[in-house]
This record gives C-alpha cells, sequence and structure tokens, in this order.
C-alpha cells in the first residue's frame, strides 16, 4: 500500500530563501566560470537505502533560483527507496543547477534521515497499540520539516510548540505548589487545550490519575513500572492515555510498547539525525 503523503508545511519557501541566503551570499562566484548559455542534466542518485522526504523542498530551491530547471522526481515522500536508485533527473541551464545543488541535497539527505530512522521505530513497534511520537529537539529553524519527515516515516506529531498543548514538567509543578494544582490551573488557563503531565514515581502517577489530564508522561520508569502504570490507568476506567520517554533506544522500544503503554516519544528521531548519502551526477554534454 502507497505511503499516504502528510501535509506540507505552509513556510517551506522561507525556509529554502534562508538557506540560500545564507549559501549564496552576495553570488556564485564559482558558478559564474561556467558559460552563461550552457545547460546540464543529472540525475541524482541515494548510495543507501532510506525513506524519501523533501521533494517539496528541492523542487522550491530550484524554483526560486531558476525556474527554467527541471525536476523529474522518480519516488516519493514516504517511499522506501534502495542504495543507487535515481531519486530524480535535473535538467536546465548549468549555473542555478550547480548553484542550487548543495542546497536541495541538504534538505533532501536531512530530512530522508530523520524520515528513515522514524521508520526503524514504527517497524520495531509494529503489530502493537503504540505510537511513536517525535519532540521539540528539532534543528532551529527547520521544525515544521523534520515533524513532516517524521509523519512521512510513518510516526505521528508530539506538540508543534509551547502554544498548542499543556506539558507540565517538575519546575511547573514546584511553581503551582503541587501536582494537581498544575493540572487545575491549566484547565482553567487553556480550556479545550490537551493537558499532559509528567510523572517520575508511581506515587505521582496515583495523583495525577486523580488530577485526571489527558496524557500522563512515565519518565524513566522501569519495564515492570510501565506494566504496573498501564495496569493501575486501567483499574481506574483508563482516565489518561500513557505516554513513555527518556533514553528509549530503537533496540528497547519493542519492549515498552508491549508493556501496553499508548505513546512512547523518541527525541533521537530529530535530535540524532544521520544524513543519507546523496549524490548529484551532471552531464555537461548537451541541453
Amino acid at each position: 500500500m502507497p505511503q499516504l503523503v502528510p501535509q506540507l508545511p505552509a513556510d517551506i519557501a522561507k525556509q529554502v530563501e534562508a538557506a540560500l541566503r545564507e549559501d549564496l551570499g552576495s553570488g556564485d562566484v564559482t558558478a559564474e566560470l561556467v558559460p552563461a548559455a550552457q545547460r546540464v542534466r543529472g540525475t541524482v542518485v541515494t548510495r543507501e537505502p532510506a525513506v524519501l522526504c523533501g521533494r517539496a523542498w528541492a523542487d522550491e530551491t530550484f524554483r526560486q533560483l531558476d525556474a527554467r530547471v527541471q525536476l523529474t522526481w522518480h519516488a516519493g515522500d514516504g517511499e522506501r527507496v534502495a542504495a543507487d536508485q535515481v531519486i530524480f533527473a535535473i535538467a536546465g541551464p548549468a549555473r542555478p543547477v550547480l548553484s542550487g545543488e548543495r542546497t536541495a541535497l541538504n534538505f533532501l539527505q536531512l530530512l530522508s534521515g530523520t524520515a528513515t530512522a522514524t521508520r526503524r521505530y514504527v517497524d520495531a513497534v509494529a503489530g502493537t497499540a503504540c505510537r511513536i511520537l517525535d519532540t521539540r529537539k528539532t534543528i532551529p529553524g527547520l521544525r515544521t520539516a523534520q515533524k513532516y519527515a517524521v509523519r512521512c516515516g510513518g510516526a505521528h506529531n508530539h506538540r508543534m510548540g509551547l502554544y498548542d498543548q499543556v506539558l507540565i514538567k517538575e519546575n511547573h509543578i514546584a511553581a503551582a505548589g503541587s501536582l494537581t494544582g498544575a493540572i487545575e490551573a491549566a484547565r482553567r488557563n487553556s480550556a479545550g487545550v490537551t493537558v499532559e503531565v509528567e510523572v517520575e514515581t508511581p506515587g505521582e502517577l496515583q495523583e495525577a490519575l486523580n488530577a485526571r489530564p489527558d496524557i500522563i508522561l512515565l519518565d524513566e520508569f522501569t519495564l515492570e513500572d510501565m506494566r504496573a502504570a498501564v495496569a493501575l490507568n486501567r483499574a481506574q476506567g483508563g482516565v489518561a492515555k500513557l505516554e513513555v520517554s527518556g533514553s528509549v533506544s530503537l533496540e528497547a522500544v519493542r519492549e515498552i510498547a508491549e508493556t501496553g503503554v499508548d505513546f512512547v516519544s523518541v527525541g533521537a528521531l530529530t535530535k540524532h539525525v544521520r544524513a543519507i548519502d546523496l549524490s548529484m551526477r551532471l552531464d555537461f554534454g548537451g541541453g
């Protein structure tokens, strides 16, 4: 079944504009060595298996440089690609192709790396009811891009920022006077917004269940404590969804999912991402 491509972020053009400004500065002095009328054809290949992501960013890179550059895609966002597979063909004036090569590939290799890492975690929990979530540990300025890549990898987004979900942690609890007080204040101040609270002990878990937030985040719980938390929540009517966070590795995520928790959030999806190895091969022999 084809991968369902999620909705693209609205700020792609701004992200590409910033990246081109950073790279080009006052102009590409090396590309000026190429005759202005020179045309080029080429292909971009991946040197390793991956989940592709970032087509719109590559398209936008060349659109901003020169609309005459044409990209013909051979794979879509969210699709698995094999080593040495052609991802897209490119043709057009040589100067903008050379000037945009690094920016386009930077976006593609980063976002494909994010999507590829995400798919590994999603595959690891396949068959369970647990969903993989990302975090706010993203590259500054590229949050919407990386969160799009997470969705292309088959996982789900946690909150986009500090404005769309309440997440109560230790310092918030201390400032509010108690865990229960923090949840009650969040309900008063942010009506209709999802309220999540982080707990670190079974005692805090029980207090959180009594206060009935939407989600309870189990921070650094052992597998035994996770199973106990799931059982306790079910015994009390399943008053909240349960999320696990904290040093979640690919090797451990299956066991965590099998405890019965609803979500596992993984900062490594966007924080420890390794770019996919891509290569552009150009032919200056003709138009």
